[in-house]
């Protein structure tokens, strides 16, 4: 059995395009009435969101669809595990004897310090 390489008269024959999506149809009535609002598509679905009025489903939906532009994700605001080692590699390191002291001249009383006049380069 063939596991892959050249098969003759497979895939896309070569001139062919993709299909072109189909434009979505909306009633000529509710693109004037959008426009009218001045409501952004988030504000919509938000309001039907909190309409108490409005189908359970629909309100559901709607949440669904506007809650990734409401909330971020949790993996969004966690580190990793990497990343919490090394902000506490980094504080450990600034908070010990061992830290990297500042360069000469990089503080106020850097050339002062040592009672010679600062010289300007």
């Amino acid at each position: 059995m063939a596991s892959g390489g050249f098969r003759a008269g497979a895939g896309r024959p070569k001139g062919a395009k993709a299909p072109k999506a189909k434009p979505i149809k909306v009633a000529p009535d509710i693109k004037k009435a959008a426009r009218q609002s001045g409501m952004t598509p988030l504000d919509y679905m938000l309001t039907v969101m909190n309409d108490s009025q409005s189908d359970s489903e629909r309100r559901d939906g709607m949440a669904i669809a506007a809650a990734p532009y409401v909330h971020e994700k949790p993996s969004d605001r966690t580190l990793g595990k990497k990343e919490q080692q090394q902000l506490e590699a980094d504080r450990v390191a600034s908070s010990s004897k061992f830290a990297t002291p500042p360069p000469p001249g990089s503080t106020a009383s850097g050339w002062a310090s040592f009672g010679a006049p600062v010289p300007h380069f």
